[in-house]
């Protein structure tokens, strides 16, 4: 515990000296972290991690003190993983480390500038491990609606689990952040939904918040029709699928564990929800049974999608560039051919 101290007081004396601010932005992925931390790092005093050649930018894979969450699982997993929970009690807290991560990251941001951006969406569970690694840091949390965010990560395979899974973990880190909430001192939430609806609004608190003027460059926009998509075939889904028993056992189940957050599966638009099926219509070895086969069509879905990427990698260090290159080429030749004939 001493070091840590140590470590605290040290970083504490640094940034009180620089006057720098650090602000992590945080959320699951498909959460709208992204869009949310390049239009708070095109405020005047704000440097975010921008060209870096990393995924998404993302802090994560600037660094090599944690586990990025690919290790750890993945997008939908990762959560799960005891040691994605970071706190201020981590071995990893030695003044070494600290500076070390201090270092790692400060090579990518703007020197003139005092506010510094991070995003990752790791950082959600991190919350306390980084407040004691950047003293006097700010925390953006920001929420989705958990069909958005379980849909869009299979949509773009950012996640290989099946949905009833994605809605677990979104719940088990959104719980975990609200326990980690009562040790932070600055912190900052808002949803998804209420971003997209005002974002001039949330812009001028944000800015606010960390001590930041809005300036005069034109901030990326957003828009609720990529939830409105999500939203319709989840209804689809629900009411007209083979498999809606699966869909209609999961949205009664966790209609309970949504609410409080202010969120409904039964009816995610708002309203009363009285097209959609009561929670008790699916018998519950039914929806048991339901999961069990979701969760073996995952596991065969990663199964493949691992074994796609070893034959890609296989085929990368074995055939000869000229042939990968003509062979490429025909496929693209080909393309236009087949997408006529269908």
């Amino acid at each position: 515990m001493s070091g840590n101290t140590t470590t605290m007081q040290t970083v504490q004396r640094r940034s009180v000296d620089h006057k720098l601010k650090h602000v992590f932005v945080c959320g699951l992925q498909r959460s709208g972290t992204s869009v949310l931390a390049r239009n708070i790092g095109r405020f005047p005093e704000s440097t975010a991690f921008k060209d870096t050649g990393a995924i998404e930018d993302e802090g994560q894979y600037l660094q090599d003190l944690y586990p990025v969450n690919n290790v750890l699982g993945g997008t939908g997993w990762y959560g799960f993983d005891p040691t994605a929970h970071l706190t201020e009690k981590s071995e990893l807290l030695t003044p070494e480390n600290v500076e070390r991560l201090h270092a790692s990251w400060s090579r990518y941001w703007d020197p003139s500038k005092n506010i510094r951006i991070e995003k990752t969406p790791g950082n959600l569970i991190m919350t306390r491990f980084l407040q004691a690694a950047f003293p006097g840091c700010y925390f953006i949390v920001i929420r989705r609606h958990p069909v958005a965010v379980s849909m869009a990560n299979q949509r773009w395979k950012k996640s290989m689990a099946s949905l009833h899974v994605g809605f677990e973990h979104w719940l088990h880190c959104y719980a975990l952040f609200e326990e980690d909430k009562k040790f932070l001192n600055n912190v900052y939430e808002l949803t998804y939904e209420q971003y997209i609806a005002d974002p001039g609004r949330y812009h001028r608190e944000i800015a606010n918040f960390i001590g930041a003027t809005l300036g005069d460059e034109t901030l990326e926009e957003v828009t609720g029709s990529h939830n409105r998509r999500y939203f319709e075939r989840w209804r689809q889904l629900r009411t007209e699928s083979p498999f809606r028993s699966y869909y209609q056992y999961v949205a009664g189940k966790y209609e309970p564990r949504f609410v409080p957050f202010g969120y409904s599966l039964l009816a995610p638009e708002g309203g009363t929800g009285a097209s959609s099926p009561a929670p008790g219509d699916v018998a519950e070895w039914r929806g048991k049974l339901c999961c069990a086969g979701a969760d073996l069509h995952a596991w065969l879905w990663r199964l493949a999608e691992r074994g796609t990427g070893q034959l890609r990698r296989a085929v990368r260090t074995t055939v000869p560039q000229p042939i990968r290159q003509r062979l490429k080429a025909a496929i693209e030749t080909d393309a236009p051919a087949r997408t006529r004939a269908s």
